[in-house]
């Protein structure tokens, strides 16, 4: 039976939608995705994640929002592996043929982003210029450095923006319009904290956490 998950995305003209908030202006409109599955053992915190996607002209937008607890932002640089922290992440293959490779984008509480592009795990990987991380415009509403946990329960949320012409630099691209698809998978995650989850909105069947599968890869068809 195919578990694979599907989405739709609207196109949306607004100029405002990173400095919008969950519920405001168009995102207010946006059905959120739920990240309803688990990788590895059935996690003692299980987070609730949202996460909503809308797309314009140059940029693809996305947003989460996350109903956390032990909550921990300690990567120094972009590039750095934020995974370890309390982090967001979306794989992506900017078309249908995932045979093309993926990019990874992963973002910690705190802002702090890894931009890769892969063909498979360690295979082919390529480093996105730190100005590719500055087109994105990260919003987080968390501070950048949190070195104690949060244990309490903490809403936050990330947005930010992927722009078309930067990922052309890396691969093939098509772009966002009403009947395009890419394929792609939204995870969270907190390796190193103090209670450890990996959660996926399209489910990954693997007996140990691995999100660098694109096989099982959901579809994000643009209307």
């Amino acid at each position: 039976m195919n578990t694979k998950k599907k989405c739709e995305v609207t196109a949306s003209a607004a100029d405002d939608l990173l400095e919008s908030g969950w519920d405001e202006g168009a995102w207010a409109a946006v059905t959120p995705l739920t990240l309803d599955h688990h990788m590895g053992t059935p996690p003692l915190h299980r987070p609730e994640v949202g996460v909503k996607l809308l797309y314009g002209h140059e940029h693809l937008y996305v947003h989460f929002r996350v109903n956390d607890r032990y909550v921990i932002a300690t990567a120094e640089n972009h590039q750095d592996s934020v995974c370890i922290d309390s982090c967001v992440e979306f794989f992506f293959t900017p078309s249908e043929d995932v045979g093309t490779g993926y990019f990874n984008i992963e973002v910690n509480c705190g802002g702090t982003v890894l931009f890769h592009h892969q063909q498979n795990r360690a295979e082919g990987r390529r480093i996105l210029d730190v100005r590719a991380i500055r087109d994105m415009s990260v919003r987080h509403s968390l501070p950048r450095k949190i070195t104690e946990e949060i244990e309490q329960p903490t809403v936050w949320t990330l947005a930010y923006r992927v722009g078309y012409a930067v990922l052309e630099a890396y691969a093939p691209v098509v772009r966002p319009r009403p009947g395009a698809v890419w394929m792609g998978n939204f995870y969270k995650c907190a390796d190193r904290s103090s209670h450890p989850h990996w959660l996926t909105w399209s489910p990954v069947d693997r007996p140990n956490p691995d999100f660098h599968r694109k096989e099982y890869f959901g579809t994000i068809a643009f209307r």
